[in-house]
């Protein structure tokens, strides 16, 4: 696997080699994140760093898509409700404007104290979080706006209510009205990338990762409780099931590592926004002028692939 994601890096590092500089440094920016995707993949994790980046993903400091929308989008206007039942404040949706260019965003929020993370549900969505997140979608899609998702939940909320009111159908159904639109979308985990909670708003024709974010389909307590009926043993199913960026992207299930300041985005949110959205813009500006009938073709293909053995 890391053998052939380190081919795909180096034939789009040669492709891209042989174009004229037709936009200055942001092609030789792109030049360069993409050599050190590169590098990472040939510097293999040691089982303590894998750990330290599940610590610096979750944060408390961390930005959330709150504070990058903050940073990164002008004459932001976010959007309320399911337009059915509630308004879930663990995912924000809006429009506003990307470098120029009109976009619609869904996120999720965490909180900073106990009162927001209350509000927040600590990122957990309901089933109307992912109703309103589908509403903004088809209004991206009426109005021919790209869609950017960015990603920060431990996974949707499993409690009893949230199953009453259809979780598990929410959830599929998300990622079903991702797979039909026709605009293009660029999804990236900032954070915690949790099971089918991060999946729902993710199914995109990009898929980005934070250097220190880490995107699983169990968090490494839970995997822990399963296997060795210990969470306490956290560190060693993490070091199992590798969640970090760099296992990820050799596994082919994001397209690309970002950048983050020394130390996590937390030590320098203005520069972690900046390398954030010049990474969303590539690849925005990358899948600009695509068929619809492309764009939905080579999203299912590639989604299906994941997981499939030669």
């Amino acid at each position: 696997m890391a053998r052939d994601a380190e081919i795909r890096l180096r034939d789009r590092l040669s492709k891209l080699g042989g174009l004229d500089l037709l936009r200055g440094a942001r092609l030789s920016g792109e030049l360069e994140r993409l050599q050190r995707q590169l590098d990472r993949i040939e510097a293999e994790p040691s089982d303590e760093e894998i750990w330290n980046k599940v610590e610096l993903a979750r944060h408390e400091e961390r930005p959330y898509t709150l504070d990058y929308v903050g940073r990164m989008l002008d004459d932001w206007f976010e959007l309320h409700g399911d337009r059915g039942r509630a308004d879930d404040a663990a995912i924000v949706t809006g429009v506003g404007k990307l470098e120029g260019r009109t976009v619609a965003l869904i996120g999720h929020q965490k909180g900073r104290d106990l009162a927001e993370r209350s509000k927040r549900n600590f990122g957990m969505a309901y089933p109307e979080g992912y109703r309103k997140a589908m509403r903004v979608m088809e209004l991206a899609e009426r109005h021919g706006f790209p869609l950017i998702t960015l990603i920060d939940t431990p996974g949707a909320y499993p409690g009893i209510v949230a199953e009453q009111h259809g979780q598990g159908g929410a959830i599929a159904r998300s990622q079903a009205r991702m797979a039909r639109l026709s605009i293009p979308t660029v999804a990236c985990v900032i954070g915690e990338g949790g099971s089918g909670g991060a999946v729902a708003i993710a199914l995109s024709d990009r898929v980005l990762m934070q250097e220190n974010a880490i995107y699983s389909v169990i968090s490494p307590e839970g995997c822990a409780a399963i296997l060795w009926r210990d969470a306490g043993e956290k560190r060693k199913a993490a070091a199992a099931f590798k969640p970090d960026a760099a296992h990820c992207l050799e596994l082919g299930v994001i397209d690309g590592i970002v950048p983050e300041p020394e130390g996590g985005a937390q030590e320098n949110p203005d520069e972690a926004a900046r390398l954030l959205a010049a990474a969303i813009g590539d690849a925005l500006d990358e899948l600009d002028g695509t068929p619809p009938q492309e764009l939905r073709r080579a999203r299912r293909e590639k989604f299906r692939a994941m997981g499939v053995l030669a």
